[in-house]
């Protein structure tokens, strides 16, 4: 569990950590992207992918950060991957960017039943009751 927990966050956490040093270029970014509210959905971004990614890769309250970060996931998604309003190679690649969302949400949502496992914050300390 704890592998499956680093191997899927690592997206997560990579891509957080590079919106956080390149801050001005991901609100610039979003903002071409046609990103609601740009300035507002930076810090989100990088508190979902970098700090709940890491608090999962931890262990710590896993469950329901699993559940948040899916539904993260799914919005990030149908606003950044349309690839139903696209052509050609565009489209191509936004489908498949659109659809490995789609998988992770199955692993989170496999987190959120199966909780982190016994290399864990939420193990350690007894936080995970289900």
């Amino acid at each position: 569990m704890l592998l499956s927990r680093i191997l899927m966050m690592l997206l997560f956490v990579v891509f957080g950590w590079q919106k956080l040093t390149g801050y001005s270029a991901t609100i610039e970014y979003f903002a071409q992207q046609g990103v609601p509210l740009p300035f507002l959905a930076a810090p989100i971004a990088i508190i979902m992918e970098l700090g709940v990614g890491l608090a999962i890769v931890l262990g710590l309250l896993t469950r329901p950060l699993a559940l948040v970060l899916a539904g993260y996931t799914l919005i990030t998604a149908l606003i950044g991957h349309p690839f139903w309003h696209l052509s050609g190679a565009e489209q191509f690649e936004a489908e498949i960017n659109f659809y490995k969302n789609i998988s992770i949400i199955g692993g989170l949502f496999l987190l959120c039943v199966t909780g982190a496992g016994r290399f864990s914050v939420d193990r350690l300390f007894s936080l995970d009751k289900a």
